[in-house]
């Protein structure tokens, strides 16, 4: 019997090796899955067996774009510690698609080839941060628009965490919201942590939500563009 999950890893890894070779800038992406998969310069330097300075000049591009062979390493390093950490971020990439009710509630989604940091994100899409404890420096990776009505009233606990698309440091954007509770209290239940929430509809954020935000260090942004039209069209001005 062909073991799927072994399947989906591989297709994980090549697609991940793929993207970094035909990157214009190999240096960016690679840090990108670093980052994404959570591991520091140093413990991923140690488990290739190389000095953690080697992949801080790779990452900035002050050493040679990295040859297959190393770049192979590099990305087999990654899946490797993370299955020994249980696969957490695997299981994020290989989940099957859901059914029909997941694409309706998804209005957007998208990954970016560099991180973009909270901030400057949300300047783009006129979203002020509200929270005060949660970092707006951190990098995010990619977003995806949600229907909230249809993701609250439709979605299973496992099609929630799919909104994740290829990796939790993302925006969530929240549409058609009324208080702000319901979108916290469902990603806090996933246990799983955006890289940032923005919610869209409402002038106010409900204090439980905001309690939640604060307690779990997620940034949360208020959009006031009324048009979702004009928030996806300035979404896809971002590189």
């Amino acid at each position: 019997m062909i073991d799927e999950n072994r399947l989906s890893m591989d297709k994980l890894s090549k697609d991940i090796i793929g993207e970094i070779i035909l990157s214009e800038t190999p240096e960016q992406v690679l840090k990108k899955w670093r980052v994404i998969f959570g591991f520091s310069q140093k413990k991923l330097a140690e488990y290739i067996g190389i000095t953690s300075s080697v992949i801080s000049d790779y990452e900035s591009g002050r050493r040679k774009s990295p040859g297959i062979n190393v770049i192979k390493r590099y990305v087999n390093a990654l899946i490797s510690i993370d299955i020994k950490r249980g696969g957490t971020v695997l299981k994020t990439f290989t989940q099957p698609s859901g059914p029909v009710g997941l694409s309706k509630a998804i209005i957007d989604i998208r990954e970016f080839a560099a991180g973009i940091r909270v901030d400057e994100f949300c300047r783009k899409i006129n979203a002020p941060i509200i929270t005060k404890s949660s970092p707006s420096d951190r990098f995010i990776y990619g977003y995806t628009v949600v229907d909230s009505v249809k993701a609250i009233l439709e979605l299973s606990h496992n099609q929630l965490i799919q909104l994740y698309g290829a990796t939790t440091q993302r925006a969530l954007l929240f549409t058609g919201v009324t208080t702000g509770k319901t979108p916290l209290v469902a990603i806090k239940l996933t246990g799983m942590q955006p890289g940032l929430v923005v919610l869209h509809g409402i002038d106010k954020v409900n204090e439980i939500a905001m309690n939640i935000a604060e307690v779990e260090s997620i940034p949360v942004a208020l959009c006031r563009i009324e048009s979702i039209e004009e928030i996806l069209g300035r979404l896809k001005t971002i590189q």
